[in-house]
C-alpha cells in the first residue's frame, strides 16, 4: 500500500508522536467546546494542545522535525503569528489515529470520538476467539479505526474499507500504514462496490438526523437510523453462508420503541439471517434532543447488532 509524499509525512508524524509517548482521547464536539472555553489563553502549551485540542501554537513549541512533517504534508494553517494543525491525533490502546482538526464542521471532516471507542469495545467483545475470517469489510470506515483494531482479532483477513469521503479513505490508509495493517480502500456508499461472499462486515454508521451536518454525522430518516438499516440489509444480502455483520450505531427511542430494532427483525429473516440485538448504553448525545426533528424522541440509545447468515438461500 503506497503513500504519496504528503501522506508519508503524516504517517511519519504518527510514528514520531508514538515514540514520544503521545496520548489523547478526543471527547464529543460539545465537550470539546466546553473544555476549550475554559482555557486561560488561546496558545498551545504542549503536544496534546496542538494535536488533541487544536490550539494555535508558535513555531518554537514543536520540535523542528515535527514542524517539518506538518509543513511537508501541507496541514499547517496560519493563525496570525501562530499555526494550527489541520489534523488531530487520537490514541486508542497502543495505536494512534489521524483525523480532522476541531471544529469538525466541514463537509469532508473525518471524526473520531467516543462512539469510535464504544465501537471498538463492541468489536473486541464479539471477535474475541473469532474463527478465521477471509474477507472483512468495514462499511463507512471513516478513519479506519474499526478495521484496523479488528485486524488484531482476525490475522490474515483481507480488509476492505468503504467510504463516500475521499479524505476519510486517505486518513484510513495513513492510519493503516502506521499501525502495520494492509487495507484496500474503496470510495462508495455502503457495499455498492463489494462482491458477494463477505465473511465479516463491521460498521459504525452516522446516526444523527441532520441533513446540514457533515457526512460522518447525518444518518438520514428514521431519526438518523435509516442509513444503519440500509447498509445492514445491503451487507446481509452479500454475506457468505455463516458470515456475520457487527453493527454498532445509535437508535432514537420513540414512545418506548426502538424502530431500528423492529425494522431489522422484520426484514432480516427474508435474507436468511438471524439477529441478536442489544442496547449497550440507554442514553447518549442527549443534547441532540433539543434539535429539530427530535421533538418526540425520548432518548438516543447506543445499540449493537450481530447478524448471521444461516444458510445459502440458493
Amino acid at each position: 500500500m503506497s503513500l504519496n509524499e504528503a501522506d508519508s509525512h503524516l504517517a511519519a508524524l504518527l510514528d514520531r508522536l508514538k515514540s514520544l509517548g503521545y496520548r489523547f482521547v478526543p471527547p464529543t464536539p460539545e465537550s470539546h467546546r466546553r473544555v476549550v472555553a475554559r482555557f486561560d489563553k488561546a496558545e498551545a502549551a504542549d503536544l496534546r494542545d496542538i494535536f488533541g485540542w487544536s490550539r494555535p501554537f508558535p513555531t518554537e513549541l514543536l520540535p523542528p522535525d515535527l514542524f517539518a512533517l506538518l509543513d511537508g504534508a501541507a496541514v499547517l494553517r496560519p493563525a496570525g503569528d501562530r499555526f494550527i494543525s489541520e489534523v488531530r491525533v487520537a490514541s486508542m490502546g497502543d495505536a494512534l489515529f489521524l483525523h480532522s482538526a476541531y471544529p469538525t464542521n466541514r463537509v469532508d471532516s473525518v471524526f473520531l470520538g467516543p462512539d469510535s471507542y464504544r465501537f471498538v469495545r463492541f468489536l473486541d467483545r464479539q471477535l474475541e476467539g473469532s474463527p478465521p475470517v477471509g474477507r472483512l469489510v468495514d462499511i463507512g470506515a471513516g478513519s479506519g479505526v474499526g478495521a484496523i483494531m479488528a485486524a488484531r482479532h482476525v490475522p490474515g483477513a483481507y480488509l476492505t474499507l468503504t467510504d463516500i469521503n475521499p479524505l476519510a479513505l486517505r486518513f484510513a490508509k495513513i492510519n493503516a500504514r502506521h499501525n502495520g495493517v494492509t487495507i484496500k480502500a474503496l470510495e462508495g456508499s455502503g457495499v455498492d462496490e463489494i462482491d458477494d461472499g463477505i465473511d465479516l462486515a463491521i460498521s459504525n454508521p452516522p446516526f444523527i438526523l441532520d441533513p446540514a451536518s457533515p457526512a460522518y454525522r447525518d444518518g438520514g430518516a428514521m431519526h438518523g437510523a435509516l442509513l444503519s438499516l440500509d447498509w445492514t440489509l445491503a451487507a446481509a444480502a452479500k454475506l457468505a453462508p455463516g458470515g456475520r455483520i457487527l453493527l454498532y450505531t445509535g437508535s432514537a427511542i420513540v414512545a418506548g420503541e426502538d424502530r431500528l430494532a423492529a425494522a431489522l427483525r422484520e426484514r432480516l429473516p427474508a435474507l436468511g439471517c438471524a439477529l441478536r440485538y442489544d442496547e449497550l448504553d440507554p442514553d447518549i448525545f442527549g443534547e441532540q434532543l433539543d434539535e429539530p426533528g427530535y421533538e418526540n424522541v425520548e432518548r438516543i440509545a447506543a445499540v449493537g447488532a450481530v447478524i448471521v447468515r444461516l444458510a445459502d438461500l440458493d
